[in-house]
């Protein structure tokens, strides 16, 4: 896998910290596949218009410096008769690193307002002259439903293909904001809770633990109290696969995913979020705003 890919993937994987699947804990919510309050959009700890912005960051020996930025944001539409949202994750390489190897990725995901049902997925990645783009559309009427992708590398040219779907079978921008109407009280600190998400040509599972709540300082933003999980990562070409990224949520009714690192086979790579605006509800975790003293 490309560096920036599982640096995107790490940064959903944080944003989507969800931690139970349908099939432990169907008995909670019907048919939900995490602990979640509601999936009404009434109820829902999100609202079109809202916005994150993300500095990502990389560490290796003498070497400490940002290396990205991100933006996740979230509109409303109708979509195929549908009263839709629409997710967009877009990050890029700082202007320094873009004359060293040049990133650009755009993630798109949409899904409905009630219930949160995956729609359609799409990603555009451009890195350093490697192109990939993934569409996905879920066919949750046909006979057996699936994942009808249709997948594009610079490498392998354009493929089409099937992959499975399940009422928990998620891309990762919709199982973000699924997650982000997590019951924390229904979730077990220390217990291992696994998720299924599809990228690219492949479905993956990672799994989530609950440390507890932790206040913590986040570089440009201030001290929040927060959430604190570890997340299994994905072995291969880039993270290590025997440790754990942590994580760390607003601990208030947004679930703001406000900073992240994790262990790379060379170095380590983290996030922090920078900005928000639209929010649903009143950003009461930020205890001191370092922000307004600008």
């Amino acid at each position: 896998m490309k560096l920036w890919k599982e640096i995107c993937i790490l940064l959903c994987t944080c944003l989507a910290a969800s931690p139970l699947h349908a099939q432990e804990n169907a008995d909670l919510k019907g048919t939900s596949c995490v602990p979640v309050r509601t999936v009404d959009e009434d109820g829902l700890a999100f609202q079109a218009g809202e916005s994150m912005n993300f500095i990502l960051h990389y560490r290796w020996g003498m070497i400490n410096t940002d290396v990205g930025t991100a933006t996740v944001s979230l509109d409303s539409l109708t979509f195929n008769g549908h009263e839709a949202f629409c997710c967009s994750v877009k990050g890029q390489t700082t202007r320094m690193f873009d004359r060293i190897f040049r990133v650009r990725e755009d993630f798109r995901s949409w899904f409905t307002r009630d219930g949160l049902k995956p729609l359609k997925f799409t990603r555009d990645t451009y890195e350093g002259g490697y192109e990939a783009r993934n569409t996905y559309l879920y066919e949750w009427d046909a006979a057996e439903p699936h994942i009808a992708a249709d997948i594009y590398t610079s490498k392998r040219g354009q493929t089409s293909m099937e992959l499975p779907l399940t009422p928990c079978t998620y891309d990762l921008p919709a199982l973000f904001f699924f997650a982000r109407n997590m019951d924390i009280d229904n979730v077990e600190p220390g217990r291992r809770y696994p998720m299924t998400f599809a990228i690219d040509d492949d479905v993956y599972n990672v799994y989530f633990i609950l440390y507890g709540r932790e206040t913590i300082k986040v570089k440009g933003l201030g001290t929040v109290r927060t959430i604190k999980f570890a997340a299994k990562l994905l072995e291969g070409e880039v993270f290590k696969g025997e440790e754990d990224m942590m994580i760390w949520i607003s601990d208030d009714e947004n679930r703001l995913p406000v900073y992240f690192e994790a262990p790379l086979l060379v170095g380590v790579a983290a996030g922090r979020m920078s900005a928000c605006d639209g929010l649903k509800h009143p950003f009461e975790s930020l205890i001191t705003d370092k922000r307004k003293k600008r």
